[in-house]
């Protein structure tokens, strides 16, 4: 199977190399040949990415011929290869009023609303494109990717299994079903169809399927075997971001701290400034004992921005040191701001157990049910509390 250039469909133009069958030939069969010719060099210049060039180059066929609808067609692509939706969107639509039913305005301006986030426009559009070509693999694997968009499991991956019908084993619709099964959060299903991805091009995989199958395996909690596909992403690209996260990740669900440290480092070293990262280095440096530099990450994470974890961080460092006192100021401070979060509830109430105020730490509990929220976690230590029973 050929190398994929990207993880999803390419927005580049998929239109046949029979130019001539879209123009309107003119009276003038030199005219025509003209017409024609301009035309080839337009695209040309597209795929050189000489957007300017190939503009100027649509323009002068419609000041030869008004409304001709190649020339509106590559206005429209030419706009969209810059990005520029609402003006590709016009020459689509002014090609389709003069010509109704043109496939290439259909897929381009349905392109268009895709990249807008309009799915629901681009659905309509290519279900009408489809009308006359329902064989068209690039066409049914783009409503099906925005089917998954919409949330609409049963026609995505009804299309997707219509595509590998037509095509075993395509790139695109093992993709998207993998992505479709994640979205859904049947990670097994999702696993299954990157997995066999792999199988398929073992050699020259894109990445994000080594990467995705590891996300997989971490959602499953099979952090073992997770580690070994972010380990061969990292041997094509030892900085991506996604492979180094996913490792510390792995290794932080399989409470090998020290080796998380490692990876969380080396992420900010590309980006020493990621609040996120920082917290999470700082989680692990927390959880190996070494409180000093904990909160030191912390801090840094808070000199960039407020964040809750950081600032629960700092709390459970000074309950780990004994500092309950400052620690149930902090917990109480967070709870203030953040009144839905179980976790800081039990926290603070644990802080007024090892301080021997248990009545103290069943009000805290009763104050988080009163919030009418469920938490299994907090009514277990409640329950625990109320009739004596060890909380550990």
């Amino acid at each position: 199977m050929a190398e994929i250039k990207s993880f999803q469909n390419s927005t580049d133009e998929v239109f046949p190399q029979e130019l001539e069958s879209m123009t309107q030939d003119p009276t003038d069969s030199g005219t025509a040949n003209k017409i024609s010719e301009i035309s080839k060099k337009g695209y040309s210049f597209l795929k050189e990415n000489r957007v300017d060039d190939a503009i100027d180059a649509f323009s002068k066929i419609l000041s030869i011929e008004d409304n001709n609808n190649y020339a509106l067609v590559g206005l429209g692509d030419s706009e969209r290869k810059r990005n520029h939706f609402k003006e590709a969107i016009d020459y689509y639509s002014k090609c389709l009023s003069v010509h109704p039913g043109n496939n290439y305005a259909l897929f381009g301006l349905a392109d268009c609303y895709k990249a807008l986030n309009q799915y629901h426009k681009a659905i309509e559009i290519w279900e009408q494109y489809l009308i006359h070509d329902d064989r068209n693999i690039t066409v049914l694997t783009r409503v099906a990717d925005a089917y998954r968009k919409v949330k609409d499991f049963k026609k995505s991956k009804q299309l997707y299994i219509q595509v590998l019908e037509m095509e075993e084993n395509n790139a695109y619709a093992l993709i998207g079903l993998g992505h479709l099964h994640y979205d859904f959060k049947e990670y097994k299903d999702a696993l299954y169809y990157w997995t066999k991805m792999l199988d398929v091009n073992p050699e020259n995989v894109d990445i994000r399927v080594l990467t995705s199958i590891g996300n997989c395996h971490r959602k499953l909690k099979t952090f073992d075997k997770g580690v070994i596909y972010f380990e061969k992403a990292l041997q094509k690209d030892p900085d991506n971001f996604y492979a180094l996260f996913g490792m510390a990740d792995c290794y932080r669900g399989m409470n090998q701290q020290f080796r998380s440290i490692e990876y969380w480092n080396k992420i900010l070293e590309l980006d020493p400034h990621n609040k996120v990262i920082l917290t999470r280095a700082g989680d692990a440096y927390r959880n190996t004992g070494d409180y000093a530099t904990a909160t030191s990450y912390y801090n840094r994470a808070m000199d960039i921005d407020f964040d809750i974890y950081a600032a629960l961080g700092l709390a459970l460092i000074c309950k780990g040191e004994g500092k309950y006192e400052e620690a149930i100021e902090r917990l109480s401070r967070l709870i203030r701001d953040d009144q839905k979060n179980y976790r800081l509830y039990i926290d603070l109430a644990d802080c007024y157990i090892k301080l021997n105020q248990k009545q103290k730490a069943i009000e805290v509990l009763q104050s988080f049910q009163k919030l009418n929220i469920r938490s299994q976690a907090i009514n277990d230590m409640l329950e625990k509390l109320q009739n004596g029973k060890p909380l550990f």
